[in-house]
């Protein structure tokens, strides 16, 4: 539906994106994921052709009129394909909720019946039906966020880029928009989001690009990035005593795991990609990283069993799974950002 390829930006010295390249597909929801300053408000201008790339082009591939954005003959006839929802509301407030649909809709070369009618869907949609006349000063956050969607749905586009919509905006509203997001994919939409949340990606998101200082780190689903990671589950057991270190070795050993410096191959516990994790302990803690792909059930029953054996008691065993967050600062790392 959208490809943006090699789209490099620079304001002065500073190159703030660069040699970007992505793919949107139909019925899709690629998240947009970054540091504060990374590129990714600059990378959604670029594809909806508010600002031109300085290198790169961005594609559009909708049905009955491909065609590029950057550089268009006709770029409005392509826009309309687009819609934006922007970080910062654009709304008039003094004019009432339906008004603010039937102006964007007019910028769209929209009237009459079917611009009533688009207005409305995109009210009914969003939940402010029942508010339609009312003025947007007079809504809460969550409202005014709802009705910034409607406004970038008003001439019903295929393709819908929103940066950070559910800023400032309480678990109902936020849950109310990713209700409508998730419609809008069933529908066929293609779907751009950004967003600090990880929380909000792990849920919506179908794909992951994560990229930083304007490069593109990883482009995957959420599974394919947990398996960058060296540890994507973690057996935390709660013993009696502790396990020695030749002890350790051996379980690492015996299980596959890895030696407790986090070396060895193969066993019940895997190794992934990343290598094995190894072993750790502290106190009567003993934690056991399993890479992707380890069945949790077998991993365990192997950790048990060897423990058994060898005579330590377990009072107590719980998992962990990684989260977004870890793979995300494993890619950027922990660094402060502006």
């Amino acid at each position: 539906m959208l490809t943006a390829q090699a789209l490099t930006k620079s304001y002065g010295a500073r190159t703030v994106v660069n040699q970007l390249s992505l793919q949107l597909r139909p019925g899709e929801i690629l998240g947009l994921l970054g540091p504060n300053g990374a590129g990714k408000s600059t990378t959604v201008a670029m594809l909806c052709g508010l600002v031109a790339p300085d290198s790169g082009a961005v594609q559009l591939g909708v049905p009955g009129q491909p065609g590029a954005v950057t550089g268009a003959s006709n770029p409005m006839a392509l826009k309309r394909h687009i819609g934006l929802v922007p970080q910062d509301l654009a709304l008039h407030e003094d004019l009432s909720a339906e008004a603010n649909l039937r102006l964007f809709g007019a910028l769209y070369g929209l009237g009459g019946e079917r611009l009533r009618r688009q207005a409305a869907e995109a009210l009914a949609l969003v939940g402010l039906a029942d508010r339609a006349r009312d003025k947007p000063a007079t809504f809460s956050g969550g409202m005014k966020r709802r009705l910034n969607i409607a406004c970038a749905l008003v001439h019903d586009p295929d393709i819908l880029l929103l940066d950070e919509p559910t800023v400032g905006v309480d678990p109902q509203s936020r849950n109310a928009i990713f209700d409508n997001l998730e419609t809008l994919r069933s529908r066929g939409k293609a779907l751009l989001y950004t967003t600090h949340y990880m929380e909000e990606a792990e849920r919506l998101c179908d794909r992951l690009v994560v990229m930083d200082h304007g490069r593109v780190l990883a482009d995957d689903t959420l599974a394919g990035l947990y398996q960058r990671l060296p540890v994507v589950q973690t057996l935390t057991l709660t013993l009696t005593g502790t396990v020695g270190t030749v002890d350790l070795a051996a379980l690492a050993r015996d299980t596959g795991a890895g030696s407790a410096a986090g070396t060895g191959t193969g066993g019940a516990l895997g190794t992934g990609t990343g290598g094995a994790p190894g072993i750790h302990q502290q106190g009567n803690l003993l934690q056991v990283g399993l890479p992707g792909g380890t069945g949790l059930a077998t991993a365990a029953a192997a950790v048990l069993g060897w423990l058994a054996e060898h005579g330590h008691e377990v009072g107590h065993l719980a998992s962990s799974q990684a989260k977004l967050e870890d793979v995300f600062l494993a890619l950027t790392g922990r660094q402060l950002r502006d």
